[in-house]
């Protein structure tokens, strides 16, 4: 099943014909609030009052024109505004070749800087979110230079790639901020693990790695997973280290274990919540289907509920 998700994820007839389908759109609203920034916004009101945090993101990836890259920068500016206008604990989260990275990485650079400072001034950090493995190495060097003047930005590391422990470790003499998953792509056995049980004992290892580091304040560690018996070992480790719970974010999707994050929250965890909104939501749905293949029932549910 996850095989069959990731290939129509990357099927550039099923990206272009599949959206246009209502059963499509109406399963989508599973995990995303709308299409349109307003939406995302609403949508994140609910969190409040639960004193649960928000992780923006527009979709999108793998622009074709510097003039659309400038359009998704100044969409963000936009957004950063309007999250300061309502006082809200928001974040942004920005792919790099959503700004252009496959077209020209020094103007990618400079869209990021802009963003970043942007983001500081609301209070809040600038995500760089972590796609293929093509892109790692280009991902880490933009993070790396921006982290040099910008203290307040953070990168998403995937605990599938065997790569990633050593990435933990080049980065932790910055002060990271890192946002950890388990992966969405469809990556060779060479340098991923294939295996779930492969996968979550990497994301734990890797989680334990860092967590020390975020109790004594070198590093911010957010925690990308719907799997609360993952997050709940991560937990005690802490505690048996002398690490509360304030070291480390929950961040789960919109829309996925949604009393779960309710429950973690109520329980003193530190809980974000990433809202996507977007018209180009196709791949990014496919992926997370593919990510846990037991959400294709849920999405069948909406649509014949």
């Amino acid at each position: 099943m996850r095989t069959i998700l990731l290939w129509m994820a990357r099927n550039r007839w099923m990206k272009e014909h599949l959206p246009r389908l209502w059963f499509a759109r109406r399963a989508v609203r599973k995990f995303m609030p709308g299409e349109q920034i307003e939406d995302a916004l609403e949508a994140a009101e609910q969190f409040r009052p639960l004193g649960i945090s928000i992780l923006l993101t527009q979709l999108g990836e793998n622009l074709e024109s510097a003039e659309q890259a400038e359009g998704v920068a100044a969409h963000y500016h936009d957004v950063l505004d309007k999250i300061m206008a309502r006082g809200m604990d928001a974040e942004i989260s920005v792919k790099p070749t959503q700004l252009g990275l496959d077209l020209d990485a020094d103007a990618t650079f400079r869209h990021l800087q802009s963003l970043a400072a942007h983001a500081e001034e609301a209070k809040g950090s600038l995500w760089l979110d972590m796609e293929g493995s093509a892109y790692t190495d280009a991902t880490l060097d933009l993070y790396r230079r921006l982290k040099a003047d910008h203290p307040a930005v953070g990168v998403c590391l995937q605990s599938y790639l065997k790569r990633t422990p050593a990435d933990v470790n080049a980065l932790l003499p910055l002060k990271p901020q890192v946002r950890l998953v388990k992966g969405a792509y469809n990556e060779p056995a060479a340098i991923a693990f294939r295996r779930k049980a492969d996968v979550d004992a990497a994301f734990q290892s890797l989680s334990v790695l860092m967590l020390p580091h975020a109790g004594a304040g070198d590093l911010r560690l957010g925690l990308g997973t719907h799997d609360t018996r993952l997050i709940e070992r991560v937990a005690e480790y802490g505690r048996g280290a002398g690490i509360g719970l304030d070291a480390f974010e929950v961040q789960m999707l919109y829309g996925i274990r949604m009393d779960e994050q309710r429950r973690l929250a109520a329980e003193g965890y530190r809980v974000r919540d990433l809202i996507a909104y977007g018209d180009a939501w196709y791949a990014w749905y496919m992926r997370r289907l593919a990510e846990r293949p037991a959400n294709v029932w849920f999405a069948l549910r909406q649509i014949v509920g």
